[in-house]
């Protein structure tokens, strides 16, 4: 089946030229059929193998490190939830950054740990915990798929467009793939960081000045850069600790609460009308 779509994929590309690559136009159809049809397990599996290269390219913090250490000190066994086996280590780098794989895998790089203390640095590890439970990260993957099936597409082509394609676009699909999540995710990853905190019996007020100090960085610091606004996230936070807001997911809660309330009122109504009709 993956095979005949992909072909229908290059089809579409032969049919406007004739100098056609149909090998790249097949390869582009691959990885649209990729992006539609990607199944829990081939996430798990790209997670897993980027999560050993990114371990390769950078220097992982040994067990007896200090910033192992410290980290190891503020996860101890409270962080890991549901199902997922939550894999956590320090890059030693002075750069202020954390990432989450969707096979559990979180890294905090030591700039981070320097500049919050151990209460705001479990808030930042449940955000990035909060992009794997709500599966932040397969929607990447996705794009980065759907990005390089047109990029592939074009390429295909013995044409201007194609060399433009190869040059320009070669590297759509990499930056995709290290895209920053839209303010929805951030905002729903966060929510669960605050939530966490509340479960674990942790500080929630961490999570606000986590936050601001964050805000501190400037928005043209590459952590920032395409991240909603710190301080704004925090007042949103804070509005949630004192009551003045919900949640998203409340929010939701309370829309569904409130459409099975009509429908409820609307069935007891049709549930009258027609016991009088028929009486």
């Amino acid at each position: 089946m993956t095979r005949l779509l992909a072909l229908l994929f290059c089809f579409a590309f032969v049919a406007g030229c004739e100098n056609t690559d149909v090998l790249t136009a097949t390869d582009a159809g691959i990885d649209a059929v990729k992006a539609i049809t990607l199944s829990d397990k081939d996430v798990l599996a790209i997670a897993s193998k980027s999560a050993d290269l990114s371990d390769r390219k950078n220097r992982l913090a040994p067990p007896d490190d200090k910033y192992s250490r410290r980290l190891n000190g503020i996860i101890n066994q409270k962080f890991q939830d549901s199902d997922i086996t939550f894999n956590y280590g320090v890059y030693i780098s002075p750069e202020v950054n954390a990432f989450a794989m969707a096979d559990g895998t979180i890294r905090i790089y030591s700039g981070l740990m320097e500049m919050l203390n151990d209460g705001e640095l479990r808030f930042v590890i449940g955000h990035e915990m909060g992009h794997v439970m709500k599966k932040h990260i397969r929607k990447k993957i996705q794009l980065a798929y759907a990005a390089s099936a047109v990029r592939k597409g074009i390429a295909s082509q013995d044409s201007t467009a194609g060399e433009v394609a190869r040059s320009v676009l070669g590297g759509l699909a990499e930056t995709l793939m290290n895209a920053q999540f839209s303010q929805l995710e951030e905002k729903e990853a966060d929510d669960y960081g605050l939530l966490f905190l509340k479960k674990k019996d942790f500080e929630p007020k961490d999570a606000v000045s986590a936050l601001k100090k964050l805000a501190t960085l400037g928005k043209e610091h590459s952590f920032l850069s395409s991240h909603p606004d710190p301080d704004k996230r925090a007042e949103r936070l804070q509005a949630q600790l004192e009551g003045r807001t919900l949640s998203i997911d409340e929010n939701k809660q309370n829309i569904i609460g409130k459409v099975k309330a009509v429908l409820h009122s609307s069935v007891e109504f049709i549930k009258k009308v027609l016991s009088r009709w028929f009486k």
